[in-house]
Formats: C-alpha cells, structure tokens, sequence
C-alpha cells in the first residue's frame, strides 16, 4: 500500500491500521515523490490525500490514470473534509472510493479490502464483455467440483464468425461478441438460476455453468434468441440471400451461412470429474459433433 499524504499524524494512524491487518505501507509527503514511487514499487493500491504542499491529490490522480499501465490500479481518496464536490471530482478523475478524516479502523480496512476485490475482479474480466475470464471460469469449475454438487457445463461458440469478421470487419466482430454475451446474459436472468456463472473464454467462445435441470432449457432459450437477433448486424441483402460471400486468395468466390450458434453441454450427472481441465477436454468434442450440424444446434455429452 502506498499512503500519500504530508499528515504525519493520518499517516502514521493509517500504517498501523493497514500493518496490522497484514498489508506492506510505503510512504509519501509530497505529489511528486508519490508519482515517482508508484514508478518504482508498483503498489497494489493507493491511498491519497488530496491536500498537500507542492501538488493536490487531484492533480496526481489526474497524472496517474493518464498512464495506461496506472488505469487498473485502486486510488482512494482522502479527505478531510465531508465535502461532496470534493468527492466527486476525485471520482470523476479516476478514483476508485474515498474516506473522509477522521474514519474508524473497521471503514478503512473494508473500504480496502473491497476495492482490491473489485479491481482483481476487474482484471480477470474480459475487456470487451466484462465477463468473468479464464481464471474465474476455472475456479468457478474446480469449486462446485470439489463441493461435488450436480452441476452442467455449457461451452458456447458462434460457427461462421471468421467469415464474418473478415467481410464485416473487427468492429461488426466485437458487435457480435457484445450480442451474444447479452444474449447469455438475459437467458440465465429469465430461465437460470441466481447462482448461475456465465465466462468469456475469449473470441466467440463463452461458458455457462448451470444446474443440471436448466441446461437444456436455457440453451434451447439461447438459440431462439440467437437466431432472432444475429440477423439484426447484417445487412438486409445478405439476410434475404441467406449467406454473405467473399473470395479467397486464389479468387475463387465463397459463401458463408448466417452465423449460427453451437452449445456442447457436459454435466457430472453420471461421472466424476477431478478438475476443469478433463470438461474441457469432453466439451471439445462435444463441440465438434455440434458444429458438424447445419445451423444452431446443442447436444450432451453421453459418455458414461
């Protein structure tokens, strides 16, 4: 934890506080000397105040989230006054919460402990969906696997998406990719369960973990959706004809269907599993059956 402040008092009550709950604290008095810190020692959170003598702690903010390696890590704010206005243009700067002098130890170390959780969170998201990464997916997994609670796996892709992508363009792509993850998204809010955890694995590819009874109802609720909605981010000539075209580097001409949506569902129901990685290995070929039929399609892993 890196504390700027030039309070000797604040900052020797904070350093206790946060020593105490097992945290590292450097210090700081001056702006410029927090700049050059957070340059050296990389901390995983600042806390900083905003008056001090040769620059404001807005003025830092300011310099820290113009870095583009600074923008994910946590800024508090320090206050001394409960000003609102105070408040809000530290917010609107880039930080991430404030605490106004004087605060008790149990304030401070939630407020702490709750922005390291959020931006940890928000590291492992993925940046275009804001779904929970590759890390999150294999906890998540690993965790119901050793709670040995029935649970199904539902490995999402989109078939036809290069082509896709390669006429459309990235943006049209990306627009694609926003899509599904909302279709996804409002499919577990109507049919799936409170718990429910849907992943971006990256590209087209996206994880849903469910119960056992929802899988199907959920994917059959997805395709439905999907294939109502895909034909929005085309182009209305290309919906009518059914597919859109293009050629190959030896100029021959190809054509592509619509995109379609495939689901391989893989559940413990009648096996074990020890990690993530063995449901991986059976959606993959799940998968493949799917994909190996015309248009959107799910189906489960009967392997006993």
């Amino acid at each position: 934890m890196l504390i700027i402040d030039d309070s000797n008092f604040f900052v020797k009550c904070i350093t206790d506080i946060l020593i105490d709950a097992g945290y590292e604290v450097i210090h700081a008095s001056k702006g410029e000397d927090g700049l050059r810190l957070v340059k050296e020692e990389k901390p995983d959170l600042v806390l900083l105040d905003i008056v001090m003598p040769d620059m404001d702690g807005f003025e830092v903010c300011r310099i820290l989230r113009e870095t583009e390696s600074n923008n994910l890590m946590p800024i508090i704010i320090l206050t001394s006054q409960d000003n609102q206005e105070d408040k809000l243009i530290g917010l609107e700067l880039g930080a991430d919460d404030y605490i106004t002098k004087p605060f008790n130890n149990r304030e401070l170390l939630s407020r702490v402990k709750n922005t390291l959780r959020r931006i940890d969170r928000n590291r492992g998201a993925n940046p275009l969906t804001g779904l929970p990464g590759n890390l999150e997916i294999q906890a998540e997994i690993n965790s119901r696997i050793v709670k040995k609670v029935p649970f199904s796996v539902i490995y999402v892709d989109l078939d036809n998406f290069k082509a896709f992508n390669d006429v459309y363009g990235f943006a049209k792509g990306d627009i694609a990719i926003k899509l599904t993850a909302d279709i996804l998204s409002d499919e577990i809010r109507y049919n799936g369960n409170k718990d429910d955890f849907i992943g971006h694995i990256g590209g087209d590819d996206f994880i849903v973990v469910t119960n056992c009874e929802k899988a199907y109802k959920i994917c059959k609720g997805v395709i439905c959706q999907f294939d109502r909605r895909i034909k929005e981010i085309y182009e209305d000539e290309d919906v009518k004809r059914g597919y859109i075209f293009t050629f190959d580097r030896f100029g021959e001409f190809i054509k592509y269907p619509i995109m379609t949506i495939s689901l391989a569902i893989v559940s413990n129901e009648t096996q074990r599993f020890e990690d993530h990685i063995q449901i991986a290995e059976i959606a993959a070929e799940v998968k493949k059956k799917v994909k190996s039929f015309s248009g959107s399609n799910f189906a489960k892993d009967d392997s006993n």
